[in-house]
């Protein structure tokens, strides 16, 4: 098995969503705002490379959607999906699978694209793989939620019959070497993938902690549907990646791909930050 990094460019989010309760003089300080309060996030994928499957986790948010949609989120950088798949040889035609953590538009957009009037999937020969939990959570969605799930994003894979649901059943062994974990309270039955890689345990984050920057428990994003419940499944899943030694993978963080924790006076905080390729 070999991992890589799928940079899919970087977007700007309102800082104060993403830091929910947490006063912007003290999260500015790892997170920058700009003069209309926006921080910068990446949007990375990764990519799972097996013997005889090419597994993409999560899509970026794509390129279908019109000017006035993409406005609001100011993408900038020189990545894309298509370019960081051509700089390891590879293309979306040989991709075997696409893992989606959830269907928030920044995490599925590019899982679908435009083919002059219609909508298909981006990965012509991949099985897309959701759970029907979050699935009827997304196309039956509450209206706080809506905006985050766009029919463009989520139904056309459903009807090209690509679509799979993985069971929901907590540490459910997926793949060999891959374990899916649940969260419930960004959104309901979000998954988070457990690969072990190398002899040690890589796990994607996607928005359980978008950041290193949201590690402090306090620190949940007012985008979360049931941020009580985020803090619960935050506070135990630092402690067990603490106590098994666990790599972070970072979905959002503009900067850090990967970290590792440690105990402090003031919690679990950051180790060490590096890259994916270092491992």
């Amino acid at each position: 098995m070999k991992l890589h990094t799928i940079n899919t460019g970087l977007f700007k989010l309102d800082g104060g969503a993403m830091f929910g309760v947490v006063p912007k003089a003290i999260w500015q300080k790892t997170n920058p705002a700009d003069a209309n309060n926006l921080c910068t996030w990446a949007m990375r994928c990764l990519l799972i490379e097996d013997s005889n499957s090419l597994t993409l986790i999560d899509t970026g948010i794509g390129n279908k959607q019109d000017e006035k949609f993409f406005s609001h989120y100011y993408l900038h950088g020189d990545d894309s999906i298509d370019k960081s798949l051509a700089n390891l040889g590879f293309s979306t035609a040989d991709i075997t699978d696409v893992f989606l953590t959830h269907l928030h538009f920044d995490h599925v957009g590019g899982a679908v694209i435009r083919d002059g009037e219609k909508l298909i999937p981006a990965f012509k020969n991949a099985t897309y793989w959701s759970n029907e939990k979050h699935w009827q959570w997304a196309v039956e969605p509450n209206a706080r939620e809506k905006a985050s799930f766009l029919k463009e994003n989520i139904l056309p894979i459903q009807q090209s019959g690509q679509l799979k649901f993985i069971s929901e059943q907590e540490n459910i062994e997926w793949r060999k070497g891959i374990n899916i974990g649940f969260a419930y309270g960004h959104t309901d039955a979000m998954m988070l993938p457990k690969i072990n890689y190398k002899g040690k345990t890589i796990v994607y984050m996607a928005d359980l902690l978008p950041s290193v920057g949201h590690l402090p428990l306090p620190y949940v994003m007012a985008y979360d549907m049931f941020p009580l419940q985020t803090l619960t499944e935050k506070q135990a899943f630092l402690e067990e990646a603490v106590d098994h030694n666990y790599i972070l993978y970072l979905e959002h963080d503009p900067i850090h791909e990967c970290c590792t924790l440690q105990r402090t006076e003031k919690g679990i905080r950051v180790a060490e930050t590096f890259n994916l390729s270092d491992i």
